[in-house]
């Protein structure tokens, strides 16, 4: 091919007819130009010494030069983009399969086109072996909410999400069920002081072993934000974040947990790792993409390498973060079951963002949950519905098809500016009466109107899961 330059000689400027929405930013960029004076430098010249040239030629040349920017570096076209180039460590560009490895979809009736094209997008990546998408799923980043990703030797941080670690925890207390109508008020008061939400944060902290963890003295952003996590524990964030009082249904003679069939009451919380577990997110997905470059389509997939020492940190930070969560659940509970002077029947727990080493076809491969329940032979777990309706604990089947996974709730079927845009407080009043609980805090957004049916979601899933009893929600608490 000759070069645009020998190119542009043989061109009249009397004859050039070039059109610069021919090629555009989002074009070089997809191209694999780093963004920034790079990409500048190119419109630039494609603007001026070169605009003339054929689309085709133009992206041609510019590929051959991003891919040895070094020869470049004294040619009177090309060197100052190649400076820009050379600069910057040799990151290799990663090109997407021409076409998605087959994954499976459960309840795909209720799942929106938005998740889909975005499994679709993640299932095309070079590093996929392997996916599932449950029947709760809905739009996110990276992954959709609800997607299950298995990849060999590497992690996406946005495969695991924002809230890492974010998880479930129910207890039961052998108090009797007729407690939720002798000590309505008390139960209001208990949710309202114990729990706490967003900014809102416990007095008196609890002293806790995790943070004499050396993952807090050696990972520079753990590090930087162990104080605020000591403030945070035992509180939860917003949005869908919950603590509630309610009754559990064991329909399962043969449950784990030694308990009869019959009612209990009970205490179910959901939240995640809070600040920690969001700026280690945030922080490594930043990383990921500036070694791991993707189209644009596919740029909140970037991973980590774990054989090498950026993925190697962040799965520590990965796992730091999800005991984090574990122990803000269990002070929550500890608090509540202190005010409340009861004693402690069964806990069960499990979270839901998270990437963990199993084995998938016969190999060892990272398994990223986003959205979903661990579901494998013998897991427990417990999948929510709504705030009025109920939750379902479960024991997983161990099904390849889903790798080993399950619903890690209802799902939203309606975003959160629709959910605003379509709910009233009187809509949102008249479904707590009809359902008979008690709400505090929570906004429109989370009304359970902007959820999919949990009964259809979890009739999807049949084959992954059995059920071995319910909770109802009576006393909701969450964000203001």
């Amino acid at each position: 091919m000759l070069e645009l330059f020998q190119i542009k000689k043989r061109l009249s400027p009397r004859t050039v007819n070039f059109n610069m929405s021919k090629i555009r930013g989002k074009d070089i960029i997809t191209l694999g130009y780093p963004k920034g004076a790079a990409v500048q430098k190119v419109l630039h010249l494609l603007s001026n010494e070169l605009k003339g040239i054929e689309r085709a030629d133009a992206l041609a040349q510019l590929k051959i030069v991003l891919d040895a920017p070094a020869s470049f570096l004294e040619h009177h076209l090309y060197a100052g983009i190649a400076a820009e180039l050379v600069e910057l460590p040799n990151i290799p560009f990663h090109a997407l399969r021409s076409k998605a490895i087959p994954y499976e979809v459960f309840g795909s009736k209720g799942i929106e086109q938005g998740a889909l094209d975005q499994m679709q997008t993640a299932m095309q990546l070079p590093i996929a072996e392997a996916g599932a998408l449950m029947p709760d799923a809905h739009y996110g980043y990276g992954l959709p909410i609800g997607g299950v990703l298995a990849a060999k030797n590497a992690v996406i941080p946005y495969g695991v999400g924002v809230d890492i670690g974010c998880r479930m925890c129910l207890s039961v207390f052998d108090l009797p069920i007729d407690t939720f109508e002798r000590r309505k008020k008390s139960l209001k008061n208990i949710l309202g002081k114990q729990s706490k939400f967003g900014r809102e944060f416990h007095q008196k902290t609890t002293e806790h072993s995790i943070f004499d963890r050396f993952e807090f003295q050696e990972i520079t952003i753990a590090k930087q934000f162990r104080t605020t996590a000591i403030k945070q524990l035992g509180s939860s964030g917003g949005g869908n974040h919950f603590v509630e009082f309610g009754i559990v249904d064991l329909t399962d003679a043969n449950n784990e947990f030694g308990l009869d069939t019959g009612s209990y009451f009970a205490l179910l919380s959901h939240s995640g790792s809070r600040g920690l577990g969001a700026n280690i997110a945030n922080y490594y997905t930043q990383k990921a993409r500036e070694q791991c470059k993707l189209p644009k389509v596919a740029e909140h997939l970037a991973w980590l390498n774990l054989d090498e020492e950026l993925g190697a940190e962040y799965w520590l930070a990965m796992n730091l973060a999800g005991d984090y969560a574990s122990a803000c659940h269990h002070d929550i509970h500890a608090r509540i079951q202190d005010a409340l002077g009861a004693e402690q029947l069964m806990r069960v727990e499990n979270h839901h963002n998270f990437a963990w080493k199993e084995i998938v076809n016969g190999e060892e491969m990272v398994v990223h949950r986003k959205g979903a329940t661990p579901a494998g032979k013998g897991d427990l777990g417990i999948i929510p519905g709504s705030m009025i309706a109920p939750g379902f604990i479960v024991r997983g089947k161990g099904s390849k098809r889903s790798l080993n996974s399950a619903s890690h709730g209802a799902g939203r079927k309606l975003s959160r500016r629709k959910a605003l845009k379509s709910f009233n407080y009187n809509m949102l009043r008249a479904k707590l009466k009809e359902a008979n609980v008690t709400l505090l805090g929570a906004g429109l957004d989370e009304a359970p109107m902007a959820y999919k049916n949990i009964h259809e979601v979890i009739a999807a899933q049949k084959n992954l899961i059995e059920v071995l009893g319910t909770f109802t929600p009576k006393v909701v608490r969450m964000a203001k």
